[in-house]
């Protein structure tokens, strides 16, 4: 119990579906460096659960990916993220 309290607790995202301000929905842009957010892709115990779209990407955790001009950008690491997400079919979101 103690464990899933701790998790819970330091999940970087709000409950609003925020980062530093930024809606975790959208537009997104893949960038080399310089990046809004740093992510890690994993497939257990993500920030966000991502279910990529083709349009309407205006829920929490749907993400459209864009050449340019993306609401926010973000660069994929394999340490030191800002948030963890994992890739879904259904059920986007906050973990």
């Amino acid at each position: 119990m103690l464990l899933a309290v701790t998790l819970l607790a330091t999940n970087p995202i709000s409950e609003d579906c925020t980062f530093d301000g930024i809606a975790l929905f959208g537009d997104v842009e893949v960038v080399e460096s310089f990046a809004d957010i740093r992510v890690q892709i994993v497939t257990s115990f993500p920030d966000l659960k991502v279910k990529r779209v083709t349009s309407f990407a205006d829920d929490c955790g749907e993400w459209e990916f864009v050449e340019s001009f993306g609401d926010f950008t973000i660069e994929f690491v394999d340490s030191f993220p800002d948030i963890k997400i994992e890739y879904v079919e259904s059920f986007p979101g906050r973990r």
